[in-house]
């Protein structure tokens, strides 16, 4: 529908949207309709490219909720922050028509379009205005044709005259009553980011009000509460902020505790429990994104989790990726769902086919409260897998997952964190848990697979990394009684006994502990083509010391175990750029640590059925709200 030129939509036009959208968002008891998204033109921070949210032509002034274009400027919407998600909005929830509403300040005449996409991405015209004068604007778009994939934007073009947008809005019909939302943070030690994070929600007074409840976990020994912006922040919370000091118990420990104090029976109004969503400390936090993952999850068919995306912290527009999976067979979790977007710039790709998400991760996720008092509470597994178990469990209890694009915030970039740390121990420990717990593992195909990578660590001369991926097998070789303390020791452990292996030592790349002035780097040439076979090069070569002599230097992007395992001894660069590892061949550790791994392998093969069995019969003790209570020490 295109409106003729002066005919702009006032508040008395029954298209209009009233009362102004910053109210409707607020209300437990649902108004008439429901603020699905808001209209956002600036970043939380200088580092973020307004260009996430409106790409402009021609000048302009930006505020965080509204935009001004001068006289012949044009700007369109269709980017990360400004598109609307249709397809996950047809695919997942009631809604069946949206409308979008902005306030107007026409200088002369205005143009305002509203645009669509397809799979391909192809545009077209669903609804526009030509617009003379003050007002409100409403445009309506059916969600009739997005099943597979498509989004809409807005389009503006200040023809005559300057152009003020501000209070846009894209609303549905509410629920008979908006689902009460409360939010969980889990901190250790990262003081300052938190306080940042707890800022950044008191910050919009749309997501304040929202909010039932804010639960800071404080599992450190640097205390949030200690910070002066945390302090400045909290009297802005009144009595919804809740600070919380506890042992440390990993990221599953202080994520549980949110989910625990919020699913109290009667915890906010009367019987009914609120939603929880999941958010790291350490995030850069964009507060639209509570609105949106809070009004998707209150229009959803069933009852369903909603996470964010995550954005590189480092890298603003890069987007991580758009959906995540997990292959319990192959022990792996992370990976990317076919025709989802990764490590990809959202100023230059638009994600437009819906993919479906098998979980999504805890650096911003809303969990429904009804899943919680269906399935219980997370296991506690300390650290890694913990959200990839809880995603499986609430999918086989019929709870899907949707992770929401255009909803996201920014975690710092997983591909600067080295590879060779402690985190191995719960990362390999915690997969055998969760896939014993939730599929038939082939003891045959899982031993085969480790061997083989234990194999590619030990000829890189990573004998520490192949000693904690160790660890994390013979703990779980333990059974369930392994996490009777919520991995406290486990997690001493694991950082403990890595000092014992010099290559785990990250140095200083210029004052590294090396003698030779003339270090050479070696480039690698490419994949080989028969791995396997290489790989049995590359370990008799090592055994019997043909390798290339004297120190050589080896970039991070270079540092493939075919490529490493040439030489005796190698300077690696750290995957977070900030120093090097020293690598040395060593026939003594890895003889030992192979005798080990068959060893070990040979047990894991024998005893895995009997195992899935005990853990999958202690999961309910596990993850009951008693079983925490204790860990909670309460």
């Amino acid at each position: 529908m295109e409106q003729s030129a002066g005919q702009a939509v006032t508040e008395n036009d029954p298209r209009s949207v009233t009362p102004a959208p910053e109210a409707r968002a607020t209300e437990n008891l649902a108004p008439d309709r429901l603020v699905l998204a808001r209209g956002v033109f600036t970043g939380p921070a200088p580092k973020i490219s307004d260009e996430l949210y409106a790409v402009v032509k021609g000048k302009s002034q930006r505020e965080r909720q509204s935009l001004r274009l001068d006289k012949g400027a044009s700007a369109h919407t269709n980017t990360y922050f400004g598109r609307f998600a249709a397809s996950y909005w047809q695919r997942w929830t009631t809604v069946t028509e949206v409308e979008v509403a902005m306030t107007l300040e026409v200088g002369d005449r205005a143009r305002i379009r509203l645009a669509a996409s397809d799979i391909a991405g192809h545009r077209r015209i669903i609804d526009s205005a030509d617009v003379s004068g003050d007002g409100r604007v409403v445009l309506r778009a059916p969600l009739d044709q997005y099943v597979d994939g498509g989004a809409l934007w807005l389009e503006f073009d200040a023809v005559g005259g300057e152009l003020g947008i501000t209070e846009l809005a894209w609303t549905a019909p509410a629920p008979e009553r908006v689902r009460p939302v409360a939010i969980a943070i889990c901190t250790f030690n990262r003081a300052q980011d938190c306080a940042h994070t707890v800022a950044a929600l008191a910050s919009d007074p749309v997501v304040l009000s929202a909010l039932t409840a804010v639960y800071v976990v404080d599992q450190g020994t640097d205390l949030v509460e200690n910070r002066p912006l945390y302090q400045e922040t909290a009297p802005r919370f009144g009595e919804k902020l809740h600070y919380i000091r506890q042992p440390n118990l990993g990221g599953a420990g202080g994520f549980t505790r949110g989910l625990y104090e919020v699913s109290a029976s009667g915890s906010f109004t009367g019987s009914e429990h609120a939603d929880i969503i999941l958010m790291d400390d350490d995030i850069l936090c964009e507060p639209e994104t509570v609105v949106r993952l809070q009004a998707f999850a209150n229009l959803t068919v069933e009852p369903t989790l909603v996470g964010a995306q995550m954005l590189f912290l480092l890298n603003p527009d890069y987007l991580n990726v758009g959906a995540e999976e997990v292959h319990l067979g192959e022990l792996k979790h992370g990976q990317k769902v076919p025709k989802a977007l990764r490590n990809t710039s959202m100023l230059k790709r638009n994600q437009e086919r819906r993919v479906d998400a098998g979980y999504n991760a805890w650096w911003t996720c809303l969990i429904p409260a009804e899943v919680v008092d269906r399935i219980g509470l997370p296991v506690p597994i300390f650290f890694q897998w913990d959200d990839v178990e809880y995603g499986i469990r609430a999918r086989e209890a019929g709870f899907v997952t949707v992770t929401l694009p255009n909803a996201a915030v920014w975690h710092a970039d997983f591909y600067w964190k080295d590879y060779d740390d402690w985190a191995r121990y719960f990362s390999m420990r915690n997969s055998l848990i969760v896939g014993s717990m939730h599929a038939d593992l082939d003891p045959k195909a899982v031993t085969r697979q480790l061997f083989r990578t234990l194999a590619e660590h030990l000829v890189a001369m990573q004998y520490g990394l192949v000693h904690t991926t160790l660890q994390g097998i013979e703990d779980f070789l333990k059974g369930p009684k392994v996490l009777r303390d919520g991995g406290i020791d486990a997690l001493a452990a694991a950082r403990g006994t890595r000092s014992e292996f010099e290559e785990t030592v990250k140095h200083p790349a210029a004052t590294a502990p090396i003698r030779s002035a003339d270090i050479q780097v070696r480039r690698d040439v490419g994949d080989p083509s028969r791995p396997v076979l290489v790989l049995i090069k590359r370990a008799i070569q090592q055994w019997t010391g043909r390798t290339q002599p004297g120190l050589k230097a080896v970039t991070r992007e270079d540092a493939h175990w075919w490529h490493v395992a040439l030489f005796d001894h190698v300077m690696v660069t750290d995957a977070s750029q900030s120093g090097v590892r020293i690598r040395k061949r060593d026939k003594a550790k890895a003889r030992a640590l192979l005798l080990r791994t068959i060893r070990v392998l040979r047990r894991l093969r024998r005893e895995l059925p009997a195992l899935s069995q005990q853990y999958r019969t202690a999961m309910p003790e596990l993850t009951s709200r008693e079983n925490w209570e204790r860990l909670y020490e309460l």
